[in-house]
């Protein structure tokens, strides 16, 4: 199945809805985002409001920055991080210090599925929560390694990830993998909200250390691309607060309107194919397999040994 299109009829072009009790007024929505392929905003907020129940556990109460697309995804976007004063007076904030600017920023919290279709009313195809919720916003709830490619086969992502899934089952600690929606493979260890962003990257850089040590013909730490030689790199610079990649279940402004999407460990293997997870193929696959990442929001891993053992606490 697709998303049903029943939420908005297909000749509005601008309607009110009433969601968790805020009025929403949706705008533009015949507007293609993906002209190839016939794609409207219209049929992003659809696919928002039928896939809110996955996708709200991933982005409630996190701070938000707002990757914008207001003209589509065929066209540049941009990011918006401080909000204040830029959206309805309902919205939670979260204000953090900028050392950078030396100045506060106002993050837009998403705290319900009013939030989400907001976002998706002001051109944020994709959502990109912190790591960490509102509520405690020094310590992230997973630790996160983005095995990122370039312009390199898939098949190279495939076998590094595995090469991650080894390190850490060696350790026995559980990981989690999904597509970035684009070229890359992202990696989920469940912290718990247990440790700091500090200790969540230090373990990242331990990780990717041994990954690099195993496979060194086909990953590289160099984050500079022209020195990586056409190999995967393995990012754990992630792991800072602030830093965000694209939620579980969300949209991407790619080619084929892709979904970024949790994959059985089994999945990951020679022929994967990411552009099988779009807009209007995931809820069939929905259907069959339910949300596989809940575990992430779990208990968490305890790494008090490990950090320990390894010199970091």
């Amino acid at each position: 199945m697709t998303a049903p299109h029943a939420w908005i009829s297909e000749d509005e072009t601008t309607v009110t809805r009433t969601v968790n009790r805020h009025e929403l007024s949706l705008t533009n929505l015949t507007k293609f985002y993906w002209r190839r392929g016939g794609i409207t905003k219209r049929d992003v907020l659809e696919y928002y409001h039928a896939i809110s129940s996955y996708v709200m556990p991933y982005l409630k109460d996190r701070p938000q920055s707002l990757l914008r697309h207001p003209e589509g995804a065929e066209r540049a976007g941009f990011y918006q991080k401080d909000v204040k004063g830029k959206v309805a007076d309902w919205m939670r904030l979260h204000v953090d210090y900028s050392e950078s600017t030396g100045k506060d920023v106002h993050y837009l919290v998403c705290e319900d599925k009013a939030t989400l279709l907001y976002m998706a009313n002001m051109g944020c195809i994709e959502m990109h929560p912190w790591h960490s919720r509102a509520d405690h916003p020094d310590h992230p709830d997973y630790c996160l390694i983005d095995l990122d490619p370039l312009s390199i086969g898939f098949d190279k992502v495939v076998k590094t990830a595995l090469v991650v899934k080894d390190v850490l089952d060696d350790w026995k600690i559980a990981s989690f993998c999904k597509t970035s929606g684009a070229t890359g493979l992202h990696i989920y260890i469940p912290l718990g909200a247990r440790y700091t962003y500090a200790q969540s990257r230090q373990f990242a850089q331990v990780i990717v250390t041994a990954v690099h040590e195993l496979a060194p013909s086909i990953t590289s730490l160099e984050r500079a691309p022209a020195k990586r030689r056409r190999k995967v790199y393995l990012d754990h610079l992630q792991n800072g607060q602030g830093q965000t990649v694209a939620a579980p279940y969300s949209l991407r402004a790619r080619p084929g309107a892709l979904v970024s999407t949790p994959l059985h460990w089994e999945e990951v293997r020679k022929g994967l194919d990411p552009g099988r997870f779009t807009i209007t193929t995931i809820f069939d696959r929905l259907k069959e397999t339910g949300d596989l990442f809940k575990p992430v929001l779990g208990k968490g891993t305890n790494l008090d040994r490990f950090l320990r053992s390894n010199g970091h606490q």
